[in-house]
């Protein structure tokens, strides 16, 4: 199983789900990267071969990503080889489908930019986000719903995660959208959350409180 963190992160933020996984028989293994140094093409390419040994080691694997993590695995599935297997799940946390408000805003302010670097410009386009290939296999999205709403929040009456709202995590795709109460930063590390990525990788279907089927 793989997993990839999310943009400003690093592989320490999953240390406590990989550990979680492990101990419910799984074999997670985490890619790394620096989003304010690496750009985007090097880091999908390398997520790229992690997905192709996992595909060649002969068991069935799923790949979960936080955030940018999610966009990393959708974009390193383009393409695939069809002499090696797909994942079987594919496990999205907190990960946008389309230009988030935030990103949008914030591109051209230098701390974002410097923090952030062509991944961060990538998330306010929209032609990026056109580029990803289709679905091609079974999908859960986790959008978080403990974010402020109201008057000053940039997300006005939008649920959102502080960072990603529920309507730019939905996918125009067949995908199973899970709403869960929690914000975006540790989300991974939730009970519920976490109850549902082993429903999901168990075969069954996603259960926690606020949940949505296409």
């Amino acid at each position: 199983m793989l997993l990839v963190h999310g943009m400003g992160r690093t592989p320490l933020s999953l240390f406590r789900l990989a550990r979680h996984l492990r101990r419910a028989g799984h074999r997670p293994e985490v890619v790394g990267y620096v989003a304010a140094v690496e750009r985007f093409p090097a880091i999908r390419d390398r997520v790229r071969r992690r997905l192709e040994l996992a595909a060649r080691c002969g068991r069935p694997y799923a790949a979960i990503g936080h955030s940018l993590g999610g966009l990393l695995l959708r974009a390193a599935l383009d393409g695939w080889p069809a002499a090696l297997p797909l994942p079987r799940h594919l496990i999205l946390l907190g990960t946008p489908s389309r230009p988030p408000r935030l990103a949008r805003r914030l591109q051209r302010l230098w701390p974002y930019r410097l923090v952030n670097g062509e991944c961060g410009q990538l998330l306010a386009r929209a032609e990026f986000f056109t580029g990803l290939p289709r679905m091609v296999v079974p999908c859960t999205i986790v959008a978080g719903t403990g974010g402020w709403r109201g008057r000053w929040s940039p997300f006005g009456q939008a649920a959102n995660d502080t960072v990603v709202a529920v309507d730019e995590a939905e996918m125009d795709a067949p995908a199973y959208l899970a709403q869960v109460p929690v914000r975006h930063t540790f989300m991974m590390n939730d009970r519920r959350v976490r109850a549902l990525l082993l429903n999901a990788l168990g075969g069954g279907s996603p259960s926690g409180a606020g949940r949505e089927e296409p």
